[in-house]
């Protein structure tokens, strides 16, 4: 009797249906009801070609999230950290502690720097500091995060209008 042991016995999983993990079965089995369910809803009005077209979009995710691993991670997880390091991510400075006089100059070069800065922005805001004193300012976070949002909106958006084209062209 032989029984096959992975040499890396970090890397074993265990298969449920035809050699997937649980977690792939049930989001391949998600992944072909949901996009089994657009392409049959919409084949009669925009022709097969055309409804996989929009299916796939939707089916994606739900199947990478399922499949797709990355050092470890989910898909799921590594949308959330690029979407951190995309728009939550702070910026740490470098501040010299050799000496006084070079921290004095450098606290005089910042401060001219923020005024130039403020003159040349011409709102005049005043930056928030943090616990290790970097400035971040919590209203470009957020425009970035609207920004992300309205973007996502247009593109859910333009899905609905290509899928309201299609059936309108069939139709005419």
């Amino acid at each position: 009797m032989v029984i096959e042991i992975n040499k890396n016995i970090d890397n074993y999983k265990e298969s449920v249906v035809l050699g997937l993990s649980a977690r792939q079965l049930v989001y391949s089995v998600l992944s072909v009801v949901a996009g089994g369910g657009i392409v049959l809803l919409l084949y009669r009005h925009v022709g097969l070609t055309v409804s996989t077209y929009i299916a796939i979009p939707v089916v994606a995710p739900i199947a990478m999230t399922g499949f797709y691993s990355y050092h470890g991670m989910t898909f799921v997880e590594m949308m959330k950290l690029k979407m951190h390091f995309a728009f939550a991510n702070r910026t740490y400075t470098y501040v010299s502690t050799e000496g006084e006089q070079a921290l004095q100059k450098l606290r005089q070069e910042e401060m001219q720097g923020q005024q130039k800065k403020k003159n040349k922005d011409g709102s005049g805001r005043s930056r928030e500091k943090n616990e290790t004193g970097n400035g971040f300012d919590k209203a470009d976070f957020i425009k970035a995060r609207n920004k992300m949002f309205r973007m996502l909106a247009i593109t859910v958006l333009f899905i609905i209008i290509f899928a309201a084209f299609a059936v309108w062209y069939k139709y005419r």
